[in-house]
């Protein structure tokens, strides 16, 4: 395989508690991409901002948000990534969205709840990981507080795909606050250079309704944790292309996947 990906981040300033506001405005700033790129990455939660109190405003999977999606994926005629709030039964998740043009919907429910912030006093946490085949490339979608976990963002071989790496991005979604920001941009590095692949981490700006500050820092990193593109502190839509090629040579030349521990997830 010799193609490549383009991989947009929409680092955004998320309107307080305000879906369809949200939907308008990263609508906005998404709608020049058409046509330009294979992927877009909006923030964790990103109709509402990170709140416990927006349980109240929990959509279905018949919901406003999830059409959007949908037509934005049609629209933009890429494949479309975020986080929201979604009800099934008696449960709220905090549901990553994987849409992909032509009506394709796929889904990951976060697995790790934020302890710090009681997320797991009022969200259900999900359990299966999600990788999705997309223009010739695996990629495995989670969120925000996943990025503390590496077992869980492990990259096995020989496990999801006979004979090579479960997937070659990796991303991260999230409301990642300005102070811990050192944590953020180590993690992503360490999640690329330990799991062999580009890792690509979307953050917000601005500050939320609860007076948190978020610098953004959305950025990509290849295979060695060397940054394809950083962001600064503003609002900005900054597309980077991925190359296949220095991927497959570099796991061909230093194959520390064929080392790796076997584990199971529980």
């Amino acid at each position: 395989m010799d193609n490549s990906l383009r991989i947009s981040l929409v680092q955004g300033a998320t309107r307080w508690h305000d879906p369809d506001a949200n939907r308008e405005y990263y609508g906005g700033l998404i709608a020049p991409l058409r046509g330009t790129t294979d992927v877009v990455l909006l923030p964790e939660t990103f109709t509402s901002g990170f709140s416990n109190d927006a349980i109240a405003q929990a959509e279905t999977m018949d919901g406003p948000t999830v059409a959007w999606m949908r037509e934005q994926a049609d629209r933009l005629e890429a494949a479309i990534c975020g986080s929201v709030q979604l009800r099934v039964d008696d449960k709220v998740f905090n549901r990553l969205l994987w849409a992909t043009p032509g009506g394709g919907l796929e889904h990951y429910d976060k697995r790790h709840l934020f302890r710090y912030a009681r997320e797991h006093e009022r969200y259900a946490p999900g359990r299966e990981r999600l990788s999705v085949e997309w223009r010739g490339w695996r990629i495995c979608p989670l969120v925000c507080y996943d990025l503390r976990f590496p077992v869980f963002s492990r990259n096995r071989y020989d496990v999801e795909r006979p004979g090579a790496p479960d997937f070659d991005l990796l991303i991260y979604v999230a409301n990642w606050p300005g102070p811990r920001a050192h944590a953020w941009k180590t993690l992503l590095r360490a999640r690329a250079i330990e799991n062999l692949c580009y890792v690509a981490g979307l953050n917000r700006v601005g500050e939320d309704g609860n007076g948190l500050r978020y610098d953004g820092d959305s950025a990509v990193y290849d295979f060695l944790g060397h940054p394809v593109n950083e962001c600064s502190d503003a609002e900005v839509v900054s597309t980077t292309t991925l190359q296949w090629t220095p991927l497959a040579e570099h796991r061909e030349h230093f194959p520390a996947m064929l080392d790796a521990d076997a584990f199971e997830l529980r």
